[in-house]
């Protein structure tokens, strides 16, 4: 993003400036603030008198600000929404920011083309690429196994010395010090409209919190105006430059000891021809393409065309033939307003084309030209790079593979981009080749002005230049658990949700505008709750929430370096359990055996005794048949110690089974998610029953009404609802996701700042029978509580020809008796009792084989609730 394609960056940030600062009227009304001065500086715009007064301070200004936290979510929540308005030309920013554009800018063009950089995908794919995560600011363990905590972290402040005929760079350089977390202060030539300014306004009114102003300044003074130029790297921690080497060397004399000097300066880049390649027309028309987009103002324009030959007749050859290709484009756009081109580049154009000429009656070179003067190539026997007066001006010279590392390699600080046509073969020998002499791009002629999505440039990333790796080594007895080290502070700070409820409906509706690239790994939910839902995710995606789950695993207890662990979730028909726990577990270096949710509980049984296995991953249904089944061998192994589980719940009497029967220390939820949002909470050690952690950097939480779409009074019980902000492909705001629960008040005692939660069941869980609302988790708790009952518990609704049947099927037993739990039913459930006295409602209470309960065939969960009245 420091430098796309279109960036015309050979050029100098000393051009001729004058002292007249202009005033330019922006906008009508609504939108960003309006620049009635030439600086912004903090979300406000300044005149002179009070920038001077400002920079003298501006030392404190960057330490208040540094004091502040800006989340990665909050700069991609802005960039986002200001991206979606740049790409919308009827939009009311798109109109205001036209009217600052240079009169030679397409102001379509221009904004749709800093949309699709400022996109959210655009830019967390940038994130990842550069700095490995997507919140890469954050205190996390590399090694979950090591109390180690690293995390990307600003410099500081960046001083940003922009170009002055790239409108795109300047906004584009404050976005990337912005994702890196700087305070930023960027100058533009007072040549220069207040494009910049007007944009950064724009962008800073996107973020209500006021984060994204406080690390925005915007300055527009001359070169000339030194002392401001002082003032404004002296507090700097890094400064980026665009220009030449004079450019650079007056910003350098500012810079003070040990900070960063960021070079984006001129380069040259040169197309590298085979034999094969060159007698190919294919070629040079890709080439002549190279050569005429942006007349070779961009820095990896190709200003030389090498041959890999010595004859001297074959590069005067090629020159002619790549002569009459170029004759055939047509001519350059003209400038604006019909002016002429710079007095001292036609000066250049003219002197370096009359030296060759010249150098004709030596045999050292030969030139064709247009009679208009409109291109020129220059062909010379001599191999050393030589600099091109651009325009469609062009040298060939010969340069044998085997001299091609010492002709180039005394250039290496300017060299760029390499544009290599040959055989396959060829481009893979000569691209190592161009690598070693000190090029950074190696492309195919006719692409050398592409680019791609997280590209380094000129052999860095821009955003590691404009961060610091940072760590924290910690006690690993005490933090343990601790797999965030910000957790401990503060939760992380999302964007507020808005805009309507959505459910599983609209989800589904929403996958066919999910992109292709975006829709890499394809999962079906368990349909415990009715039909399965399909949900995509790009691969960064399910990246981004394995490591959040990982995380949680470790809160909860988990041990990488010690625990050895069974994955017996179930696998197939595109149900995610089983991958992604293996995912969990492979990013967190932990012992896996990835046996699956199967039938034959004796060889399962076999094997974790055989592996010494002491950790079980998988459904509690699931893990409640095998123990059961294979109750005798299990016991006698003795070694099982840690249940995580997940997608259903353990009851109580069933955790005290676990732990008096098969000795197991510890049983927890493994995550609280689902198959469309990923993993959305988790469990700490001092977390039971339903109660959760919220995984704060992916999504925020709202508890509403049951019935309303308002919040629920202070620990009241009501719908969850999440916004999910981590996703690249899909986004999902406001899911309705069918859990009821409550927020859980005051600070937890692991420490964590992330808010806690509990669930209290399903929607779907709350029957409407015989004009009663009645809900499974109370018959369960009657049935542990008054009955003594530990097994599963379904209910089925049905009707008979005069009234509704209410069947509860419990799991068979030695102790079952089921007219016992009859009677506990309608003592403890005052509803139930009167339906039943009302010959409203017949009650049957059933006791089964727990293989017999109805579960689903993707997942194996238990279907609490089955309703066949129609």
């Amino acid at each position: 993003m420091t430098v796309t394609t279109t960036t015309r960056e050979n050029t100098s940030v000393n051009e001729t400036e004058t002292e007249t600062e202009a005033v330019t009227a922006y906008g009508n009304g609504g939108g960003g603030p309006t620049p009635a001065a030439p600086h912004f500086w903090q979300g406000a715009f300044i005149g002179d008198e009070q920038a001077g007064r400002r920079l003298a301070g501006l030392p404190a200004a960057v330490e208040a600000a540094l004091g502040t936290v800006l989340e990665t979510g909050t700069v991609l929540a802005a960039c986002d929404a200001l991206a979606s308005a740049l790409l919308d030309p009827e939009h009311p920013v798109h109109a205001r920011l036209a009217t600052h554009l240079p009169e030679d800018e397409d102001p379509a063009a221009l904004l749709a083309e800093l949309g699709h950089h400022l996109g959210r995908r655009e830019l967390t794919r940038k994130l990842r690429r550069e700095l490995g995560s997507a919140a890469p600011g954050r205190l996390n363990r590399p090694d979950a196994r090591e109390a180690v905590y690293e995390a990307w972290a600003p410099v500081g402040m960046v001083a940003h010395i922009a170009p002055g005929n790239a409108a795109t760079v300047a906004p584009l350089s404050i976005v990337e010090g912005l994702l890196a977390g700087n305070v930023n202060v960027l100058r533009t030539s007072s040549a220069d409209t207040l494009f910049t300014q007007a944009l950064m306004a724009e962008l800073a009114a996107l973020d209500p919190s006021g984060a994204l102003a406080a690390r925005i300044v915007v300055l527009r003074f001359p070169s000339a105006r030194q002392e401001w130029l002082r003032l404004m790297c002296a507090p700097a921690d890094a400064v980026a430059v665009w220009g030449g080497e004079s450019a650079v060397e007056g910003v350098a004399a500012h810079v003070p000891p040990g900070c960063r000097l960021v070079e984006w300066g001129h380069r040259i880049s040169f197309a590298y021809l085979t034999a094969d390649a060159w007698s190919d027309p294919g070629t040079l028309d890709a080439l002549a393409d190279d050569v005429c987009l942006y007349e070779q103002q961009a820095c990896s324009s190709p200003q030389v065309v090498y041959l890999d030959t010595g004859d001297e007749a074959e590069v005067f050859a090629f020159a002619q033939r790549f002569a009459d290709v170029l004759a055939t484009r047509p001519p350059a756009a003209p400038l604006p307003g019909g002016q002429d081109a710079d007095p001292a580049e036609q000066a250049e154009l003219t002197t370096t084309e009359l030296v060759a000429r010249l150098e004709e009656h030596l045999g050292l070179t030969r030139v064709f030209a247009a009679p208009d003067g409109s291109w020129r190539v220059m062909a010379d026997t001599r191999s050393p790079l030589t600099a091109s007066p651009l325009h469609r001006s062009v040298w060939v010279k010969p340069l044998p593979r085997e001299q091609l590392i010492a002709t180039l390699r005394p250039m290496r600080r300017y060299l760029q981009t390499a544009g290599i046509a040959g055989s396959r073969t060829d481009i893979a020998e000569l691209s190592r080749t161009a690598l070693a002499a000190g090029v950074t791009r190696v492309t195919p002629v006719g692409a050398m002005l592409a680019s791609y999505a997280g590209e380094p440039h000129d052999g860095v990333y821009a955003l590691q230049r404009y961060s610091r790796r940072v760590a924290v080594q910690a006690d690993p007895a005490r933090f343990a658990t601790t797999a965030c080290l910000d957790d401990l502070v503060r939760p992380a700070v999302l964007p507020a949700p808005a805009g309507p409820l959505t459910g599983k409906e609209s989800a589904q509706a929403a996958n066919v505008q999910v992109e292709r690239a975006d829709a890499e790994l394809y999962f079906h939910s368990g349909g415990s709750t009715g039909a399965p839902a399909l949900s995509l995710f790009s691969y960064d995606d399910y990246d981004t929430q394995m490591h959040a789950a990982a995380r949680g695993l470790l809160a909860a207890g988990y041990d990488p370096a010690v625990d050895r662990t069974a994955n017996l979730f179930y696998c197939g028909g595109m149900y995610g359990s089983f991958i992604s726990f293996f995912s969990v577990l492979e990013r967190l270096g932990g012992v896996q055996l990835p046996l699956a949710a199967g039938a034959d509980h004796r060889a399962t049984a076999r094997a974790l005794i055989e592996h010494g296995a002491d950790t079980l991953f998988g459904m509690p249904s699931y893990l409640w048949q095998l123990l059961h089944a294979e109750a005798d061998a299990l016991r006698a192994y003795g070694g099982l110690r840690k249940v995580f589980y997940g997608g259903e719940h353990f009851t109580r009497e069933q955790r005290r089974t676990l732990e008096q029967t098969f000795g197991i220390e510890v049983v927890r939820s493994i995550t609280y998610g689902s198959t469309d949002l990923g993993p959305l909470g988790y469990q700490c050690t001092e977390s039971t029953g339903g109660v959760h952690h919220l995984h704060a950097d992916l999504h925020t939480m709202e508890i509403l009404d049951p019935e309303e779409d308002r919040p629920v009074a202070p620990g009241g019980t009501g719908r969850l609802v999440f916004t999910t902000h981590a996703r690249r492909g899909q986004q999902l705001g406001r899911y309705v996701i069918g859990d009821l629960g409550r927020a859980v008040p005051g600070p937890c005692p692991c420490g964590s700042r992330a808010p806690r939660f509990e669930l209290q069941g399903r929607t779907g869980d709350v029957m409407r029978v015989a004009t009663y609302f009645l809900g499974h988790r109370r018959f369960v708790a009657l049935a542990e509580e008054d009955g003594g009952h530990r097994g599963e518990l379904q209910i089925l609704l049905g009707r008979t020809d005069a009234r509704e049947r209410l069947t509860v099927r419990v799991e068979r037993s030695g102790t079952t008796d089921p007219e016992r739990l009859r009677e506990v039913f309608l003592a403890g459930y005052p509803e139930l009792r009167s339906a039943v006295s009302e010959r409203l409602l017949d009650l049957v209470v059933e006791a089964v084989d727990g293989a017999s309960l109805d579960r689903s065939p993707t997942s194996g969960k238990l279907r609490t609730v089955v309703d066949t009245r129609g």
